[in-house]
């Protein structure tokens, strides 16, 4: 049923365009970089907490290849988890070319358990291998954002 709603949600909103690298862009509600904090801080005041209203700031490091329904931040610290982003109400999505790119997202972080259709099904949109898809057998927990509003930061990061 969840995945159902995933797929459903994935096929809603409209793909967003590729954009240009030197390009700063809006998607969502239209947010502000104040106070955004970075994923590493994220995690330390997660600590303990059930969900988190907050603005975090991270370099995306995936993007589903589908449609660009989320897209994934990597911590700046070897070893710390990733941050998986999905966007409110499934009501906008990320272009697909933003790998590497800075952006800064307004929302609700939180902790969930992710059932492995629901991991298989995100595999496959990033474009793993069909070996790598069968590898995953066990739900994980994962640190999760749902995002109202992102700024997708110039490859400079100047905004």
């Amino acid at each position: 049923m969840l995945f159902a709603a995933l797929w459903v949600g994935c096929n809603r909103a409209q793909t967003p365009a590729d954009v240009s690298a030197d390009e700063m862009a809006y998607f969502g509600e239209k947010i502000t970089p104040d106070g955004a904090v970075t994923w590493d801080e994220l995690l330390k005041q997660l600590e303990g907490q059930e969900k988190l209203t907050t603005k975090v700031t991270g370099t995306v490091t995936s993007v589903c290849q589908v449609k660009g329904c989320w897209m994934v931040i990597s911590s700046e610290t070897p070893g710390q988890p990733d941050l998986f982003v999905k966007f409110k109400d499934y009501g906008f999505f990320m272009p697909k070319n933003i790998s590497g790119r800075k952006v800064i997202m307004e929302g609700e972080a939180y902790t969930e358990v992710t059932p492995v259709d629901e991991l298989r099904h995100y595999a496959e949109d990033e474009g793993k291998s069909p070996e790598e898809i069968a590898a995953i057998t066990e739900p994980e927990t994962q640190y999760k954002f749902m995002a109202s509003g992102v700024i997708l930061l110039p490859e400079d990061g100047v905004n």
